[in-house]
Formats: structure tokens, C-alpha cells, sequence
């Protein structure tokens, strides 16, 4: 996983996170869905990134 993949992922997961800060601060429960959904799509990014990276060593290995 590059590093600029490792932070818009990070930036994707924080904006979420800032989405659903709000959305509980002014009692806005689509805000607050819309936050955890983009921070559960940064997840997914990130574990796919994690997924490509680990078939990358193992294919190292056998080199």
C-alpha cells in the first residue's frame, strides 16, 4: 500500500469520523449514518490495500 493510498484512506476514515461527530452534536441522524458509512468504506479500502499487500509478500517469498 503506497503512502498516498495510506492517507487519503486515513483522510477518507477521519472525515467519517468528523461527519458523525456532528451530525451527533446537532442530533442529525443522517449525518451520523452518512459519517459511518464513509468511515466504514475507508475500512474496507484499507483492508483491501492489506489483503494486496500480503499477496504481494507471499509472492515475494517465492521469488
Amino acid at each position: 500500500m503506497s503512502i498516498t493510498d495510506k492517507a487519503k484512506n486515513k483522510a477518507e476514515e477521519l472525515a467519517g469520523k468528523a461527519k458523525q461527530a456532528v451530525g451527533n452534536a446537532t442530533d442529525n441522524e443522517s449525518l451520523v449514518a452518512e459519517g459511518v458509512a464513509q468511515e466504514t468504506a475507508a475500512h474496507a479500502k484499507q483492508a483491501g490495500e492489506h489483503v494486496k499487500d500480503a499477496g504481494n509478500d507471499v509472492r515475494d517469498a517465492f521469488k
